[in-house]
């Protein structure tokens, strides 16, 4: 094991004129921190008030704070984000991209099961590898796809409060998990945003509503999270102003939209409407008026409006009947996240409701008889989550006096990984004691050692932080490259020491190392790290890109080769011919340092090579079950 001990002493560091407590994060002087909900269908930022000191959502005279997570390409590769980028959805499908919070930390085989909800291009690129979207001949990451966003978040608000934003809290859903929240935590930096804190958006929540602020409290709650596109339940214990998570559960792809296409499916068969009667803006126009019935039935028991000569009616009874099974489908996830919080109903304390969808009376009363009890909706749900965040910020900022901070990791720890990446494990800002693992594996046939090498930091290229230990775990038994699991596991205690392992988990094989404590980082180099990880985000995030379309490139060329010769004979001329050039033009540009043209001959050689991959397989496999019944 490598054992490193940090420096625990109360320090300041000194960043311009803003004094930061290293040990806590705290900021010592007045700064801006925000609160920022990274919604999949809105996103919005809010702060504690200078005046009333209470939680406020930033908002524009006469406009409305949320924005929409939408992102509009044109054809010159101008980024518009919101509502001018939501206006694109139906004539530029192909170049606007929404839902990118989906794709957070996602392959593609996590998400082709639902890859036709997604009107732009995802690249299937037949391996574990991140997902990434194509725009023209660009390829981008769902972290800048969400740096987008964040950025324009960020604009909104230096414009709101005439004063640079340079600190943020952003929320996740407690589902999320390390590499979706480190995901999210790249995109901040990417945005030219310090993330002091990535929190589960329940969690914020329960602080919007004032619940975990009182030390001496203890509660069970329920956070119902409904939104446009996602639906999510908790269940958190809240005791001593700390919150566990016990369960939570859900679905990424049911939301008020499916409510709104409900009430399309009833007019289209009411007043027999077919898909081919209206053009496609017809059709999204439907939608929205499907929507507008939805807010207004809230409020009144009938709603009518004309679409296209045509009369539309709905009744709130009528409604109510058409979304019963989905809200039922939402009650059934409750019930199982209670089975795994190993609770009950009559234990939950208070339910809280999230995201605009639990506007629908419908949707309380059919909660609140779940549960036995009134929903507490007294809070926005639309701005609820990006309150708590806000109030997370100001405690990070020391202008809450009632909480005390843990001790935390002032820097980023992790390990090199292949192209001299940065990999982190625990972030910075996490609480004490920590513990994260993550599993690896080999890349070369029989490999039998790797090298662990240690990083403190928050670049993405190892070479630009500060090594800390290397050792090597060997005697891995000959095995074939993939076939190996590593297992790298940090953990820090809570006195600051830092402990590595490695194990390859299927022989077992583990390695111990004894390392002599290092000198404690000073201050003025954590400053330097610090406001490097900002200034060279950008060039860091492109690459750490590169390198990562270097590898996935040399993987592809790597196996497609084995594969042509092995399967040389099965092949049709043209099919070999055909891949042989795409290879070639694939191993020129592994040198050309650019990142989308390297990405394109990487699609183009896989769609290449997939038809014909994909037929010698089920050749195989009929082979293989011929005389065989089932």
């Amino acid at each position: 094991m490598v054992a490193l001990r940090f420096k625990k002493e109360n320090r300041k560091l000194f960043m311009g004129k803003i004094a930061i407590n290293i040990a806590t994060g705290s900021l010592q002087k007045d700064e801006i921190i925000v609160g920022i909900d990274l919604g999949t269908t809105n996103s919005l930022v809010a702060i504690i008030h200078p005046d009333t000191k209470q939680p406020s959502v930033l908002k524009e005279h006469n406009s409305h704070a949320l924005v929409p997570s939408v992102i509009y390409f044109d054809e010159n590769n101008v980024v518009v984000v919101g509502e001018e980028a939501k206006l694109h959805l139906v004539k530029n499908p192909q170049r606007t991209i929404f839902s990118a919070k989906r794709l957070m930390g996602k392959s593609y085989d996590d998400i082709k099961n639902n890859a036709a909800y997604f009107s732009y291009k995802i690249i299937d690129n037949q391996n574990d590898k991140l997902v990434k979207v194509q725009v023209g001949n660009n390829f981008y990451s769902p972290i800048d796809l969400s740096s987008f966003i964040l950025k324009e978040l960020k604009k909104r608000a230096e414009h709101i409060l005439k004063t640079p934003v340079n600190k943020a809290v952003i929320t996740v859903p407690a589902y999320f998990n390390d590499a979706q929240r480190q995901a999210t935590r790249d995109a901040g930096k990417l945005a030219g945003l310090d993330v002091l804190r990535i929190i589960n958006e329940p969690t914020a929540a329960s602080l919007a509503y004032g619940i975990g602020l009182d030390k001496t409290e203890e509660k069970i709650i329920a956070v119902y999270d409904f939104g446009g596109g996602t639906f999510d339940i908790s269940i958190l214990r809240i005791r001593d102003g700390v919150f566990d998570v016990l369960s939570t559960h859900g679905n990424t792809y049911l939301g008020g939209d499916d409510m709104d296409n409900l009430v399309v499916s009833y007019w289209k068969d009411l007043y027999r409407l077919g898909d081919s009667d209206a053009s496609e803006d017809l059709q999204q126009s439907l939608r929205l008026v499907a929507e507008d019935a939805k807010i207004y039935l809230s409020d009144h028991d009938y709603f009518k409006a004309e679409w296209n000569s045509v009369n539309l009616e709905l009744t709130a009874e009528k409604f109510n009947l058409l979304i019963e099974t989905l809200i039922n489908t939402t009650l059934e996830s409750c019930g199982l996240a209670l089975k795994d919080a190993e609770t009950d109903k009559k234990k939950i304390d208070e339910i809280i409701m999230v995201g605009g969808s639990t506007r629908v009376p419908f949707v309380k009363k059919k909660v609140g008889d779940f549960f036995g009890k009134e929903v507490n909706d007294s809070v926005n749900p639309d701005e609820v989550v990006a309150l708590g965040a806000a109030i997370q910020a100001d405690i990070l900022s020391g202008n809450n006096k009632e909480f005390l901070l843990l001790d935390i990791t002032p820097l980023s720890l992790g390990i090199e990984t292949s192209g001299g990446l940065m990999e982190v494990l625990i972030p910075r800002n996490a609480k004490l004691p920590q513990r994260a693992a993550k599993q690896y594996t080999t890349q070369v046939d029989g490999q039998a050692g790797i090298r662990v090498s240690v990083y403190q930091g928050e670049r993405d290229l190892v070479k630009d932080n500060r090594k800390l230990a290397e050792f090597n775990l060997t005697g891995i038994p000959s095995m074939p490259a993939g076939m190996a699991k590593v297992e790298i596991s940090f953990m820090i205690n809570a006195d600051g020491i830092l402990t590595v392992k490695a194990r390859e988990l299927r022989s077992n094989v583990e390695q111990i190392i004894e390392v002599k404590p290092q000198l404690g980082i000073t201050d003025s180099e954590v400053e330097t790290m610090l406001q490097d990880s900002i200034t060279h985000a950008i060039e860091d995030i492109a690459a750490r890109a590169l390198a990562e379309a270097v590898a996935e490139g040399e993987q592809l060329l790597t196996t497609t080769e084995k594969f042509l010769q092995k399967n040389a004979n099965l092949l049709q001329q043209k099919e070999i011919l055909e891949t042989a050039s795409a290879i070639q033009s694939l191993q020129l540009d592994l040198t050309m340092n650019d990142k989308d043209l390297l990405q394109k001959k990487i699609e183009e050689l896989n769609d290449i090579s997939r038809p014909y991959a994909e037929r010698l397989m089920n050749q195989a496999i009929a082979g293989a079950m011929k005389g065989k019944s089932i």
